[in-house]
């Protein structure tokens, strides 16, 4: 665990030297705040207390911004040759994968911290806020994210270019946020539900909702420990061949 903490303050601390902490925070901020409270959304004429517009606009742009975060964390290392120098040292691949891993759910957790005055804000200008469903968005979010940034960083290790790595990411979020959704609804029976029931946002809209089941997490632990799983099976195979 202290290889993995190591790794991850590593990668931390480059993402804000190489500043795609700051353009990642700037762009999040503006993009959520942006379509959160001027754009498509009533919570000023209204006065809703309610975040479930951030929410759905935060889930659409971590769907972008965790691939542009993900796809230099095996990809650069793998053009670059330095996998593997990391290799060569007492740390296994498990420990570099998830330590990296750690390092781009740090930083998104710190993007969503910083979006609490948009909550201090809607509490208080409508009616008063339910704090268990705000609550319980946040935490939604942030496994989705943690999905994301799985199969992130499994696209990153498929290849040695970042852009490659980024569409393969995008392509992979796309494919169980709005494909499976759309597969669902025009399939029928058992089918469409299995359909139904492998997309994102059949589990993430329950949590946005305040209702945290215990399968909607295992549903995302589930994709995060796969997508790992193959990134480790990805990188194990890439070093032995080389």
């Amino acid at each position: 665990m202290k290889a993995v903490w190591i790794l991850a303050k590593k990668e931390v601390r480059s993402f804000f030297d190489s500043l795609i902490a700051y353009v990642l925070l700037v762009a999040f901020l503006g993009v959520t705040g942006l379509f959160t409270w001027l754009i498509v959304t009533d919570i000023f004429l209204g006065k809703e207390a309610t975040l479930s517009k951030f929410f759905e606009w935060a889930n659409w742009a971590l769907l972008v911004f965790i691939p542009a975060i993900t796809m230099k964390m095996l990809a650069e290392e793998n053009k670059s040759g330095t996998i593997e120098l990391l290799l060569t040292k007492p740390i296994t691949n498990w420990q570099v994968l998830w330590g990296k891993f750690l390092a781009c759910f740090m930083l998104i957790l710190f993007a969503l911290i910083c979006t609490i005055p948009y909550y201090i804000t809607v509490a208080c200008i409508g009616q008063k806020i339910d704090h268990g469903v705000v609550i319980s968005g946040y935490f939604g979010t942030l496994i989705v994210s943690a999905a994301y940034i799985a199969m992130g960083i499994l696209a990153s290790s498929f290849t040695n270019n970042q852009v490659i790595a980024f569409l393969i990411a995008l392509v992979l979020g796309l494919f169980f946020k709005l494909i499976m959704p759309m597969l669902a609804s025009m399939l029928t029976g058992s089918t469409g539900l299995a359909f139904d029931y492998l997309s994102f946002d059949s589990h993430y809209g329950s949590i946005k909702r305040g209702v945290i089941d215990s399968r909607d997490i295992v549903y995302f632990g589930s994709i995060v420990l796969v997508s790992m799983v193959l990134s480790e099976l990805s990188l194990a195979k890439r070093t032995l061949s080389e």
